[in-house]
């Protein structure tokens, strides 16, 4: 039967608990009515028993990385002072003087790895809008679940509102065990996965799990870029291209996977409860194939940062850039916020490094602006080579049929591994700071605009 037959136009906890297996979700204390609680837990099946018993008492919920040290934590204690703390006790200690979240709030945090730490409020409605838009996307019911992500995160999160309400099954496992080969299902066209394209990598290093991989309706790949290189090898696979954010409750564009099989590289078409436009700043829709801001419309946009930001406007603006093809399929080309101005003309980071990759002489790479007294800013890459050790000057002969002069990279630096947060971003800040701190392995080369 198809998914949208069965979706009921409101939802709510009490509705889905019913239905669900409780035995599956060990039994916790009652929790008291609008009480402001954060869940700091590794283990999932106390973590999704933890966050039931926060939605079935209209608790305000934060959810917590685990893996969170002393300066992530004095962060989180500056904005927020929950009543109770379930999972493990942060080395901080709380002010009870600071602003409440109300009743029915759900604080996902995003950010961390390149600057301070922020929450995005959600509630259940903008949570199951987000899981609705999707299974009427796939057309199918129930959706089951491989989740290697955390649920803390918002695409492990959401990985369980969708089985939730399709009432299929959730398997959650952490990331190294499945790489090591311990599978704990047999998938067939009802099961997604979700991994960023750091994961995608290592599982396809064993023919065995290639196999197992290929049995899935949809491997959902976002979190970050992927390479060329990594989505010619997986050509064959069940791969599904997506775009979202933590605002927006995880995906708003996500490519179907005959699609991809296709060649088709874009992230696919809006999903049904979306409305996406291509904006110049402060002006009207662009037309086709132009590239401006990416602009939309969605339930299960949040209702803003914690504690004093809140998406007012009729258009939530994203930092990302991109355009959408004749057929409606959106392309993202890269964000706003990490253009580099060299010698007056921009350059966005994610397409040099696409053409970077394309060399194959270049593994991973990351490339940001440097300042420059001269241009303003200079492109620099922090990149990690194949075999063989190519120097920059092999891999800039190799660049130059792909990409203009200007783009090319005028500071290198091989190092051995990217800086990455676990869902595969990249820190930037910290690429940064390391291309800043050691000598360039070669000087500033050819000027801009050459």
């Amino acid at each position: 039967m198809h998914s949208e037959n069965r979706l009921k136009a409101d939802p709510q906890p009490q509705d889905i608990w019913h239905q669900l297996n409780q035995t599956d979700y060990p039994q916790v204390e009652a929790i008291p009515t609008d009480a402001v609680i954060l869940i700091n837990e590794v283990e999932p099946s106390r973590w999704l028993a933890y966050f039931w018993a926060g939605l079935l008492a209209n608790a305000a919920i934060i959810l917590a990385n685990p893996s969170w040290r002393q300066q992530e934590w004095q962060q989180v204690a500056q904005q927020l002072s929950p009543d109770i703390i379930l999972g493990n006790s942060p080395p901080v200690s709380f002010d009870p003087s600071h602003q409440r979240p109300d009743p029915g709030q759900i604080l996902i945090a995003t950010g961390g790895t390149s600057g301070q730490i922020k929450f995005v409020i959600h509630t259940w409605t903008t949570l199951t809008a987000s899981a609705q838009g999707f299974l009427a996307h796939f057309q199918q019911w129930p959706v089951n679940s491989y989740c290697v992500l955390p649920l803390y995160h918002v695409s492990g999160l959401m990985q369980a509102l969708r089985v939730w309400l399709s009432e299929g099954q959730l398997v959650t496992q952490s990331f190294k065990q499945l790489e090591a080969g311990y599978r704990l299902v047999a998938p067939d066209h009802s099961w997604f996965i979700s991994l960023v394209p750091t994961q995608l990598q290592r599982l396809i290093q064993t023919p065995a799990t290639v196999q197992w991989l290929a049995q899935f309706h949809a491997i959902l790949l976002g979190g970050a870029p992927a390479w060329p290189d990594l989505l010619a090898q997986t050509q064959q696979l069940p791969i599904a291209l997506t775009y979202g954010m933590s605002e927006t409750a995880a995906q708003v564009a996500t490519l179907r996977p005959q699609e991809f099989r296709r060649g088709d590289r874009s992230s696919g078409a809006p999903l049904p409860h979306v409305t996406l436009v291509i904006h110049e700043r402060s002006s009207q829709p662009l037309s086709t194939d132009t590239v401006g801001q990416i602009a939309l419309q969605t339930p299960a946009l949040g209702l803003g940062y914690w504690p004093d930001i809140r998406f007012t406007q009729t258009w939530f603006y994203t930092d990302d850039l991109g355009y959408l093809d004749e057929r409606g399929h959106l392309h993202v080309v890269g964000r706003s916020s990490q253009k580099i101005i060299t010698g007056g003309e921009n350059v966005f980071p994610a397409e040099v490094e696409a053409a970077l990759l394309a060399t194959g002489l270049v593994k991973d790479v990351c490339v940001v602006g440097l300042p420059d007294q001269v241009w303003g800013q200079v492109v620099a890459a922090f990149y990690v080579v194949t075999s063989g050790m190519p120097s920059p000057r092999q891999i800039k002969h190799a660049l130059k049929p792909l990409l203009s002069s200007y783009k090319h990279p005028k500071r290198w630096r091989v190092t051995h591994k990217i800086p990455r947060n676990a869902q595969g971003k990249v820190n930037r800040s910290r690429v940064k700071q390391l291309l800043q701190s050691t000598e360039p392995a070669q000087g500033s080369g050819d000027a801009a605009g050459d």
